[in-house]
């Protein structure tokens, strides 16, 4: 019988890794449970490995960027995945009261950690390097993100926005300092409205600590829709009723914007560990599913994928997260635990964009009743 080692060293190698080779990306083991564990339980058991020390990587992008990229992912199937399988088929885990979950798990951590990692901007999405991709650093990338989705909405003054899943409130503040626009924002997190309530006092920003699907119930409508981040959260059993809201809100004549990270195989569920620890609840949607979910409702009038720019965007925020770590690590109490999971988090998800296995994609979408929109880079 082929050892365990054996085994996993075969799917390491299929991907280009060696198991304690000399490359930046090749596997340093501490500890030979990890074989075991990693057969039996998948990402979950790699992860939680991790965490604790039973392996290190020297670049932990490369080796995801390898690993992904081979979709090691895909072949290790353990029975706590086909549970989660089985579990999405019948259950919405998008719920409101599931909802909540991850603005008390992941969103609502120290503000401090956010502000040390995201940069002046707070903003927790992809920036946007410009067209060809030679933008400078984060900061200026972010505030081009912003520009890009006002020129893409076509604002003036006056308008009215309905924001979809409000974030640290930066978007709101811009579209009404910088556009003259009205914003009514809905967030379920409570760090992040009093947040964006915060940065945004004094400015025409209503910001709702109320959970996206409220936005039905309002008597009114909106000359601009947008949503940046939220889609991620919503899930395949309410895509539908997602659009729906947009078509109820948005005026004749409106246009509106959803930004968010895509997949290019549908799914019901994420990767366990992301769930476990990050994202509870989260999926990432595909073409497939948000076409099918809009279909007859809105017509789409541009796609633009820049999910390269995610990669450089979540390198940058590692590079200020370790920046900060001495001070993080002292003022709210973050153990060794903690860190290893957070770069293992960003180190991932930088390798799942530059393997290709996830895009970032800003759609606009009309109810149909626009003479003829032009693409904005």
């Amino acid at each position: 019988m082929v050892s365990a080692k054996r085994k996993v060293a075969e799917l390491f190698e299929a991907a280009g890794v060696a198991i304690d080779g000399d490359r930046p990306w090749d596997i340093q083991v501490h500890d030979d449970r990890l074989y075991r564990r990693v057969l039996a339980e998948g990402s979950i058991g790699a992860g939680e490995s991790y965490m604790v020390g039973w392996w290190d990587v020297e670049r932990l992008d490369q080796f995801f960027q390898r690993v992904l990229g081979a979709q090691l992912d895909q072949v290790i199937r353990t029975p706590s995945t086909l549970w989660q399988v089985l579990l999405s088929r019948f259950a919405n885990l998008q719920s409101r009261r599931r909802s909540r979950q991850v603005a008390e798990q992941h969103y609502d951590l120290s503000n401090r950690l956010y502000e040390a990692m995201l940069g002046p901007t707070m903003q927790y999405t992809c920036a946007y390097y410009g067209a060809d991709g030679s933008g400078t650093g984060l900061d200026e990338a972010q505030r081009a993100k912003l520009s890009l989705i006002a020129r893409k909405l076509h604002l003036e003054p006056g308008m009215r926005v309905l924001e979809l899943g409000g974030g640290f409130g930066e978007l709101a503040r811009y579209l009404a300092a910088e556009h003259g626009c009205e914003v009514v924002s809905f967030n379920i997190s409570r760090q992040q409205v009093d947040y964006a309530r915060r940065i945004c006092e004094g400015l025409p920003v209503d910001v709702r600590p109320k959970d996206y699907r409220e936005a039905m119930d309002l008597p009114e409508s909106f000359d601009r829709v947008v949503s940046v981040g939220l889609m991620e959260h919503v899930g395949p059993k309410n895509y539908r009723g997602f659009f729906e809201l947009i078509r109820a809100r948005l005026k004749a004549g409106g246009l509106a914007l959803v930004h968010t990270i895509g997949g290019n195989v549908s799914r019901s569920m994420a990767d366990a560990w992301i769930t476990k620890y990050i994202f509870p609840g989260g999926v990432i949607p595909s073409e497939a599913q948000l076409t099918s979910a809009k279909e007859g409702l809105l017509v789409l009038e541009d796609w633009h994928n820049f999910g390269p720019d995610y990669d450089r965007t979540l390198m940058a925020w590692e590079a200020n997260f370790l920046e900060a770590w001495p001070r993080l690590a002292e003022r709210d109490n973050l153990d060794e635990r903690f860190y290893r999971m957070w770069r293992y988090y960003l180190n991932c998800s930088a390798g799942a964009f530059r393997s290709r296995g996830l895009n970032l994609w800003q759609m606009v979408l009309s109810r149909g009743d626009v003479a003829r929109y032009v693409p904005v880079r």
